[in-house]
């Protein structure tokens, strides 16, 4: 009897050092390569995710049509389905008799819980995971994630001394689909996503962007441009790619490696290594916090003291406040899906200080515009900012016009992006002069 399975994409879009994807090829007569465009519809019990800017909906797009094709490549398609993925799986298990779910571990909370839910439902079935979104499996961590340090300097100091696996071999087969090639496609509606033209999901686009990142020698002065704020050679620009999967982080570890040895080695390059043993943290703060992510008081012992203000949250998405750089990074953002590193970090700490405003909602929003939106780096971040997560020192608030001297000096950037443009008051007044 022919054993059938079904792989479950999520932000794992790529073949190449895709380990589930490897296992499932290996154990499987054949295969249903799966990925729902699902918009989850809030919950009391799980947040869900944010819907999808266009922006973000179309790098998806570019990604998952990507995946289609290099899937072809050996005798596979993906199927695309935009119904719930509770109910797909369970109309895919039912119609061809499915023995095996595989998938890539996530750092989600509802992407678990939608997991949890389903072994739950299936005894029966086999269920199968492996980690493909870190450099590290959880079996290679010096410590038990429920004892994850509780700063990145404790993490860091611990977790250099553990060696980084070599991506894996490309997969030179995949198990066959039950299914016929004309399988379901994006929707008329999907394709009115509108990009950027900055950046071009898939796997191939992003293997091409890492190859002339390190060709340009841009990494030998990473350190020294990294706070930059426009344009496309001041950092690495690898996280669109990271974020979905499409490129695995251990892939541009090796290619990091490279480059040290064939080209330099200096501060800079180890620099390059440093923040994504950030993003290596963060992802399993996720794993160690689960739901406490999404929470006003983080994993702080109490609530910040702040409050809502829609006037105040809408002049901040939309760039219409008093503060100029502030206005231009938001500009950027609704424009582009993108921000630097460095505005993430000044419009958080506006977000939270000069507007006092409950950090969830600033990390929501850019859950939505973000192209390279992820999930524990998003909201890890933002904890951090708000000072109720993984800083033993408390609120991070950064002085806008020291920042805007230090990082804009010229007006250059505010200009560019019509941070003067507005420069509205934050709150509108009624007759006794009390916030609206």
């Amino acid at each position: 009897m022919l054993k059938i399975g079904i792989f479950l994409f999520s932000n794992d879009l790529r073949v190449a050092d895709n380990p589930a994807l490897a296992q499932a090829s290996h154990e499987m007569d054949n295969l249903i390569c799966l990925h729902c465009l699902e918009q989850p519809s809030p919950s009391s019990r799980v947040r869900a995710p944010a819907k999808l800017s266009n922006h973000r909906l179309h790098f998806l797009h570019q990604s998952l049509q990507a995946l289609d094709k290099n899937l072809k490549q050996h005798q596979q398609h993906l199927l695309i389905r935009e119904e719930p993925l509770l109910d797909v799986v369970a109309e895919l298990i039912t119609l061809h008799n499915v023995s095996h779910v595989y998938s890539s571990y996530n750092a989600g909370w509802y992407e678990n819980h939608q997991w949890k839910v389903l072994t739950s439902r299936y005894p029966g079935i086999v269920f199968q995971q492996q980690h493909s979104h870190t450099l590290f499996d959880q079996d290679q961590l010096p410590f038990a994630v429920a004892e994850l340090p509780d700063s990145f300097s404790k993490f860091r100091r611990v977790i250099e001394r553990v060696e980084i696996n070599a991506p894996e071999s490309t997969l030179t087969s995949i198990a066959p689909s039950p299914l016929l090639a004309s399988h379901h496609k994006l929707s008329a509606n999907s394709h009115k996503a509108i990009g950027n033209g900055i950046f071009e999901g898939g796997e191939s686009a992003g293997l091409r962007h890492l190859s002339n990142y390190f060709s340009q020698k841009l990494a030998s002065s990473y350190k020294k441009t990294r706070n930059g704020l426009d344009g496309m050679d001041y950092s690495t620009k690898f996280s669109p790619w990271l974020a979905n999967g499409c490129i695995s982080v251990r892939t541009v570890i090796a290619k990091l490696r490279e480059y040290e040895r064939d080209i330099e080695s200096n501060d800079s390059t180890y620099w390059i290594y440093f923040e994504l043993l950030w993003r290596e943290y963060y992802q399993w703060y996720a794993h160690r916090h689960q739901s406490a992510l999404f929470t006003l008081k983080g994993i702080s012992a109490e609530n910040p003291r702040t409050s809502f203000y829609p006037e105040r949250y809408q002049k901040w998405c939309h760039g219409n406040t008093p503060f100029p750089i502030i206005n231009a990074l938001m500009n950027q953002l609704n424009t582009t899906g993108y921000m630097s590193n460095r505005g993430r970090q000044l419009v958080a700490s506006c977000f939270v200080h000069e507007l006092n405003l409950d950090w969830r909602y600033g990390a929501t929003y850019l859950e939505q515009q973000l192209i390279d939106y992820d999930t524990a780096s998003n909201w890890g971040n933002w904890q951090y900012l708000a000072g109720v997560g993984a800083d033993p020192r408390g609120h991070r608030k950064f002085d806008l016009n020291k920042q805007t001297a230090t990082y804009d000096p010229n007006g250059e950037f505010i200009n560019h992006w019509q941070g003067t443009s507005h420069l509205a008051t934050l709150d509108s007044m009624d007759a006794a002069d009390w916030p609206i």
